[in-house]
């Protein structure tokens, strides 16, 4: 049975799908970008893998995986609104991808047998779901043995003055440009809400180690208030 918390979130990305790419964009300063490519680098996906993004949304970096590891290896993404794979979908179908395969499900109880996947991402979904550690479980558990896990997500800066700002932009901005852009303002709200109630970057740390991975590397990008954090599975 969802809970209250999916249900709000289901209903938020449904209504946010189409303009979520431009609005992501806008509320990013495009950096959301630059974030993810420092964070690919960093896992240096080799060719042939076998990728799994979780939360993919409308599939930006599902389609970053699949490109990475070329037509022998394959890259799936899984969502549990509809509209968001609608648009993504769209993204695979332009870009004449054919190791991408996206399908709709619950990143709570993933569809897969242990031990499948190479890497296995998570970028900006991770604060929506209802339990963190349950999907980090998840995670460690499809992935094969000295497989990669890795988690894209806001996280608190630690410069008191970086952090000021950080919380007004949340709070007060960023709802405002989603009403002003595109009429959505309770949706902009629910995700300041989900990403001030989200755990510290090193309390997620901590996470990973008790999901039963073996390590992790924290690398903090622009001022702290992103972070990327990268496991390995024993």
């Amino acid at each position: 049975m969802a809970t209250q918390k999916e249900n709000k979130v289901y209903q938020v990305f449904q209504s946010i799908s189409g303009n979520y790419d431009h609005m992501n964009s806008v509320i990013s300063f495009r950096l959301h970008k630059r974030w993810r490519k420092k964070t690919m680098k960093q896992m240096n996906v080799h060719r042939g893998a076998k990728t799994l993004d979780l939360c993919c949304g409308t599939a930006d970096w599902t389609i970053q995986l699949g490109k990475a590891v070329g037509k022998a290896g394959s890259a799936t993404g899984i969502d549990f609104s509809e509209k968001m794979l609608e648009v993504g979908r769209e993204k695979v179908h332009r870009e004449q991808l054919t190791n991408i395969d996206l399908i709709h499900g619950n990143v709570n109880s993933l569809p897969f047998p242990d031990d499948s996947f190479d890497y296995v991402t998570i970028g900006f979904g991770l604060r929506n779901v209802s339990d963190y550690l349950r999907v980090l479980k998840e995670m460690q558990r499809v992935l094969k043995p000295g497989g990669t896990a890795v988690c894209l997500e806001t996280s608190w800066p630690e410069n008191s003055l970086v952090e000021k700002f950080y919380s007004f932009y949340f709070q007060s901005v960023m709802p405002v440009i989603g009403k002003v852009l595109i009429n959505r303002y309770d949706e902009y709200r629910w995700l300041q809400e989900s990403t001030m109630a989200f755990p510290s970057k090193e309390t997620l740390g901590v996470m990973f180690m008790e999901a039963g991975f073996s390590r992790v590397q924290m690398s903090p990008f622009s001022a702290g208030t992103v972070c990327a954090h990268i496991a390995r599975k024993k």
